[in-house]
C-alpha cells in the first residue's frame, strides 16, 4: 500500500496552525507528517548567492542528529494533492552536518520545498494554514539567502504485531501489539472506522508501553490502525506506513 500514487493526508499541527506533510514523489503517492511550516528565520548564510540571485539554505535532522546526503529540492510550482514538484526546480544534497544550501536561485516565490526521505520515494514538504491544507511559499530576493528552519525526517518501518493486516477479529479483549522502536519513549496510535461516519474510537493515544488494551467499543466493520513512535524531544522516529488494515466482525 506505500507504493501506490496516493497522497496520506497526515498533518502535524503545531503552533499558529502551521504543520508539515510528506509525500511521494512525483506524481503524489505517499505522504507523512514533517515539522513547522512557518520556515522562515534569520541565520548565518554558509554561502554568498552571485549577483541578482539568491540562496535557499537549510538543516535536515533525524532523530536530532543531522542527516547526510538528502535530497532537497525547490520547487516553482507545486501541487500537494496532483503533480507534485514543477515547474522550474533546484536541487541540493545535505552535508555531512545536514545542511543544505540551493544556490543561485532566480529571485521569485517558489511554492514548495521537498525533501526526499533517506533513499526512498518519498518526501517531506512544509504546509501552513488550517489543517495544513496550503504548501508554504518561499520568496528568493535577490543578493539575499532564504533561511528555513530545520526538516525533522522520520522512517515508516514502525512493525505492528498484533493484530495482522488483513484479519478479521472480534473486538472483544483486543490487544494492539508492535515491536518497541528503537530511542522512542513513547508511542500514538489512532484507530479510524472505514464509514466516516462512525466516530473513531481512539485519536493520537498515547502509549509509553508496546500495547495497549482496547476497552472501547468497536462497531463491525474495517478499520485501519495507524502507530507512530517519538523520542524524549517529541520528534517523530517512525510510523507504520499507509496503516494496518483489519475488519472487525
Amino acid at each position: 500500500m506505500a507504493q501506490r500514487q496516493l497522497v496520506v493526508l497526515i498533518c502535524l499541527v503545531v503552533a499558529f496552525a502551521l504543520t508539515g506533510c510528506a509525500r511521494k514523489a512525483a506524481p503524489p503517492t505517499n505522504a507523512s507528517a514533517g515539522d513547522s511550516a512557518d520556515s522562515l528565520y534569520e541565520g548565518e548564510a554558509k554561502a554568498k548567492p552571485a549577483p541578482g540571485t539568491g540562496n535557499v539554505q537549510g538543516k535536515v535532522l533525524y532523530n536530532n542528529a543531522p542527516a547526510e546526503n538528502i535530497e532537497v529540492k525547490l520547487c516553482e510550482t507545486f501541487s500537494r494533492f496532483m503533480s507534485g514538484c514543477g515547474g522550474k526546480t533546484y536541487t541540493a544534497k545535505t552535508d555531512k552536518e545536514g545542511d543544505f544550501v540551493i544556490a543561485n536561485v532566480e529571485p521569485k516565490e517558489y511554492e514548495g520545498l521537498t525533501v526526499r526521505i533517506f533513499d526512498t520515494d518519498s518526501v517531506i514538504f512544509a504546509t501552513t494554514g488550517i489543517a495544513g491544507l496550503s504548501a508554504a511559499k518561499y520568496p528568493v530576493v535577490a543578493d539575499k539567502t532564504l533561511f528555513v528552519k530545520p526538516t525533522h525526517l522520520f522512517k515508516t518501518d514502525l512493525k505492528t504485531v498484533n493484530p495482522k493486516a488483513g484479519s478479521t477479529l472480534s473486538g472483544q479483549g483486543l490487544e494492539l501489539q508492535w515491536d518497541a522502536y528503537p530511542d522512542a519513549a513513547y508511542y500514538k496510535f489512532s484507530l479510524n472506522h472505514d464509514n466516516h461516519l462512525v466516530e473513531a474510537p481512539y485519536v493520537n493515544e498515547k502509549v509509553e508501553g508496546t500495547s495497549f488494551k482496547v476497552s472501547k467499543p468497536l462497531e463491525k466493520g474495517g478499520y485501519r490502525w495507524k502507530i507512530e513512535a517519538y523520542n524524549s524531544a517529541d520528534k517523530k522516529l517512525s510510523e507504520n506506513g499507509d496503516g494496518t488494515n483489519f475488519t472487525i466482525n
